[in-house]
């Protein structure tokens, strides 16, 4: 699939001061593992003397890519998406020949299902055709085809996908496959070398190499991942391939670039392997994912926020605020409290700790050591479950099975505080997904119903309520971007 710019309020980010222009980008195509049951290292570096100093020669990788290329696949998808006739512009607007032309112009027109194709990386995990790869490869899908080095191809099925991680787990039914032998994320160290094998741009088994640049990275919109850094190239087509350290072994997967023109500029990341594999074990064994929960909104502590607080050096996780009956809550935790260690691991920056958290299963003791009126104190608490922000159908009928059984179409979900402040609007639900009449009129994923037939709405019992009150026809006021338009929706 074509890269996509994370276009998030905070992506405003950068990375480095000089970065302040550029853009992640999640490359929607895969790389691939490779893989093989016996991996030997890759030869050391030999020496050499130049002027009388010592010098390391560049490692060799042939030996890694020749044990390793068999099991890196290509994903190719295929799908439909909704885009409106000629950019978003109604076709009658500028039709001279028809005297209601002015009328049309501005009117949203409604999105048609255009064929979607894309392609990226993947790599076997398991001989009987377990694969793994970026969620965001395989999102909107409705054919994934696996295809080998050796030329062979699978139909694939999605055995699951997980957004915040952007991780999924693919099936194809084969036998003896070769497999990558799998490593330690929490091992590899930063300026070790790594290499990358996967399809950019749709070339196959394209090999690159680099180095870890910098581990546990932060990224906007990405808190549940402690992202690898590296200077491997990466590019949209490596997406959901593997990055291997010297010893043959997979210790991440490629997933984002940050970049302004969209290709490959020195800053890829990469999803750690334990993190991919503790997902992938949920998946196979229960078909879901649950991610733990705390229930705290953290910040970073800065130098004056730690003389302030009495710290030594600015370090932890600030409580700016606690949710209600949240894990934090029941263990007294407050705003103004510093987390200074997680089930004994020191928290150095703010974003060290929603990873950590979400890797917990619900219900896990923990203990976190916490700075509080100039001292430390421990505090236990157990590990919540992370709300699903899965979308919620709203049907009058209460049906939630299938977008086709709401009398509207709308997959919808109440705005996050951080969402209302980013739209200004006091209330209102986020379209999450759409379909059936909804569709037909025009509504799109993102955008925002402030109102149902001039009331506002707020929860999804209340769109429920409305819609089920209401005649033929609905009309929404939703909020796109900067603008707000009635559309409106015939109702099914």
């Amino acid at each position: 699939m074509q890269p996509r710019s994370l276009k998030r309020s905070m992506v405003a980010l950068a990375i480095a001061g000089a970065f302040a222009t550029g853009t992640l980008v999640a490359e929607k195509h895969g790389f691939a593992p490779a893989a093989a049951a016996v991996n030997p290292p890759v030869a050391a570096p030999s020496q050499s003397v130049v002027g009388g100093a010592p010098t390391a020669a560049l490692p060799d990788f042939a030996d890694l890519v020749q044990k390793q290329g068999p099991a890196v696949v290509q994903i190719s998808v295929t799908g439909t998406r909704k885009a409106a006739a000629r950019g978003g512009a109604n076709p009658f607007e500028d039709d001279e020949s028809n005297p209601f032309a002015p009328f049309f112009r501005g009117m949203p027109m409604p999105q048609q299902p255009r064929p979607m194709q894309g392609m990226g990386s993947g790599f076997v995990v398991s001989p009987d055709g377990i694969i793994l790869t970026n969620a965001h490869v395989v999102a909107n899908a409705d054919e994934v085809t696996v295809r080998m080095t050796d030329h062979r191809e699978f139909k694939a099925k999605v055995l699951g996908t997980d957004r915040r991680t952007d991780v999924a787990v693919l099936k194809i039914d084969a036998k003896d496959l070769p497999v990558v032998q799998l490593g330690s994320s929490e091992k590899a160290r930063v300026g070790e070398w790594v290499v990358a094998i996967g399809a950019p741009f749709g070339l196959d088994n394209t090999v690159t190499s680099g180095i870890i640049s910098a581990k546990g990275r932060s990224l906007p919109g990405d808190s549940y991942v402690p992202f690898i850094q590296t200077d491997a190239a990466v590019n949209p087509g490596n997406s959901g391939g593997p990055l291997f350290n010297l010893k043959g072994e997979v210790i991440g997967i490629n997933s984002q670039i940050f970049s302004r023109s969209g290709g490959f500029q020195g800053l890829a990341f990469a999803v750690p392997i334990d993190v991919a594999m503790n997902v992938k074990d949920q998946i196979v064994k229960t078909g879901k994912v649950q991610h733990g929960r705390l229930g705290v909104t953290i910040q970073e502590v800065n130098q004056a926020l730690a003389e302030n607080f009495g710290l030594a050096s600015p370090a932890g996780a600030l409580i700016s605020s606690v949710q209600k009956d949240s894990p934090g809550a029941k263990a007294g935790l407050k705003p103004g409290d510093v987390i200074l260690e997680f089930n004994g691991r020191k928290i150095n920056r703010s974003g060290e700790l929603p990873p950590l958290v979400a890797s917990l299963t619900p219900g896990t003791a923990v203990t976190l050591k916490v700075w509080r009126d100039g001292k430390a104190q421990d505090v236990r608490t157990q590990i919540a479950a992370l709300e699903d922000e899965k979308a919620v159908v709203a049907a009058a009928d209460g049906d939630s099975e299938a977008l086709s059984n709401s009398r509207l179409g709308l997959a919808v979900r109440p705005l996050t505080a951080e969402e209302r402040k980013q739209v200004d609007v006091a209330g209102g639900l986020v379209v999450e997904n759409v379909g059936g009449p909804a569709a037909k009129a025009g509504v799109q994923p993102g955008d925002v119903i402030v109102s149902v037939n001039s009331t506002p709405v707020n929860s999804v019992e209340e769109l429920r309520a409305l819609i089920g009150k209401s005649g033929k026809t609905v009309a929404l006021l939703v909020q796109r971007e900067d603008a707000r338009i009635f559309i409106p929706v015939t109702v099914g």
